[in-house]
């Protein structure tokens, strides 16, 4: 019987079972499979259905059809795949010590995979499926799929990238932040975390010193601290970083201005300029975050410090991930010729280049209009969700400690309370709340924070989940 949850047509369906059968050594070379009359009638399924399948099956050497005898498994179907069976074995001393656990036990924002089975998701970064358009990223994808793309889903590029891409990159997206570039000043990325890690290592390392906001994204204290860089926590204010409280002798300084991570204050322009005279007097280099610009809907979007850049000391990196969805991982860096060339090469080394048919079909969304539609639709939702969750905390007596002016997709929270057990506390209640530990510098913790994400929480449950967050923290409290 075909298993009810399976995704895809009957046809397919159908097809599965067979294969997997196959596959698994449940059916064997010779064997004779039920007439499609029978195999209809069993399943429930039209006749015609099972023919399709069957003839399909045929076509890929799994089944045989002999006259009116009906179909068998194929003497070329593949062969099951016995996997030999041996005692479990003790992990090697030398793993631990040569790998020196560098890379493993960072602190690291907690969500559980299963985040769709609660009730209420206050999680940051997910896709909401009501907001993101199926239809056409599908006939997208399928577009990409086509022959006339099959060289650009097929090939090797080495270290280039789709020049289609690029090309709308350069003159739809990058302009939107003030920023002109050419093609040897942008190098495709696995997403944002991807552009900072081969910042990090093309520009750090053992002897250099990297400044970075407090509290400020997890990830990219990993990235610095794995790659034995000195990192230096500078606390954020109001207006995010403030370049007066950078320390002397810096290499690099890591910044968030649109949206701070996680507080989601914006900083104005005159600290944005304040911050480049430093960085030219001072020498250092700025790598820019840009994460969320698209989701300004509160005011319009501030200048990209990328785009205030006169010197050339700006390394500016967007990303899809957020504003499409983040299971895509395709971002982009910005920068001088000579820092792409080095990045470039680096990313040769580890990975070539992100895989072609994601390019080309984000080339045709991009190209298209859908990208547009899709950020002007998430912009209203996005707005309506952060009104209802701002009214609710407030009636609440929740208190936000972020600023958020511009939009984003949280809130950044405090409570007197230790944000871990709270967390623990409503997760068992159908609550997710991110505690906010991870986003501190270790020498200092802070339990007190939390943040609350509204991108992948329908409106209606907004308001009672905000409900059994303050009486958890009214219980905590008491």
């Amino acid at each position: 019987m075909l298993p009810p949850l399976q995704r895809g047509s009957l046809q397919q369906r159908i097809r599965q079972m067979v294969t997997e059968g196959v596959l698994a050594g449940r059916y064997r070379s010779g064997q004779k499979m039920p007439s499609s009359r029978g195999l209809a009638a069993h399943l429930g399924v039209s006749r015609i259905t099972v023919t399709l399948a069957y003839a399909e099956l045929v076509a890929a050497d799994y089944l045989t059809a002999r006259g009116r005898s009906g179909y068998y498994i194929s003497d070329n179907a593949p062969l099951p795949f016995e996997a030999p069976q041996r005692a479990a074995r003790a992990e090697a001393d030398d793993f631990a010590r040569l790998s020196g656990a560098r890379f493993s036990g960072r602190g690291d924002v907690e969500r559980p995979a299963d985040w769709q089975g609660f009730e209420f998701p206050f999680i940051y970064g997910q896709t909401d499926p009501t907001l993101f358009d199926h239809q056409n990223w599908r006939l997208c994808a399928v577009r990409a799929l086509g022959r006339r793309d099959f060289t650009a889903m097929t090939a090797d590029y080495y270290d280039r990238d789709d020049p289609l891409l690029i090309d709308h990159l350069l003159r739809q997206i990058l302009p939107r932040r003030g920023i002109a570039a050419r093609e040897d000043e942008v190098l495709l990325t696995l997403g944002a975390q991807n552009a900072l890690w081969i910042t990090a290592t093309c520009l750090l390392g053992p002897g250099r010193r990297a400044a970075m906001e407090n509290p400020g994204y997890p990830g990219l204290r990993a990235i610095l601290q794995a790659s034995g860089t000195e990192v230096l926590p500078v606390d954020v204010d109001v207006d995010g970083l403030p370049p007066e409280r950078l320390p002397k002798g810096v290499d690099v300084v890591f910044t968030t201005a649109s949206h701070q991570c996680p507080t989601n204050a914006t900083m104005p322009v005159e600290r944005r300029l304040a911050l480049l005279e430093a960085a030219e007097n001072e020498g250092f280099i700025v790598v820019e975050d840009d994460y969320e610009f698209e989701m300004s809907f509160l005011k319009p979007a501030s200048p990209a410090l990328k785009s205030l850049d006169s010197g050339g000391r700006v390394v500016y990196a967007g990303s899809f991930s957020k504003s499409v969805f983040p299971g895509m991982r395709l971002g982009y860096l910005v920068g001088p010729p000579g820092f792409i060339r080095e990045a470039r090469a680096l990313r040769l080394m580890s990975l070539r280049h992100p895989p072609g048919h994601i390019q080309r079909t984000l080339a045709y969304f991009l190209s298209l209009g859908h990208y547009d539609a899709l950020i002007n639709r998430m912009r209203g939702a996005y707005k309506r969700r952060r009104q209802i969750m701002e009214e609710a905390i407030v009636a609440n007596g929740l208190r936000i400690a972020g600023q958020g002016g511009f939009g984003g997709s949280s809130f950044w929270m405090r409570a007197e309370v230790d944000s871990r057990q709270l967390a623990a506390d409503l997760r068992r209640d159908g609550v997710l709340i991110e505690p906010g530990w991870a986003f501190f510098d270790p020498a200092r913790p802070d339990h007190q924070h939390y943040r609350l994400g509204y991108s992948s929480i329908s409106p209606a449950k907004i308001a009672g989940g905000v409900m059994r967050i303050a009486a958890a923290v009214s219980k905590a409290l008491s």
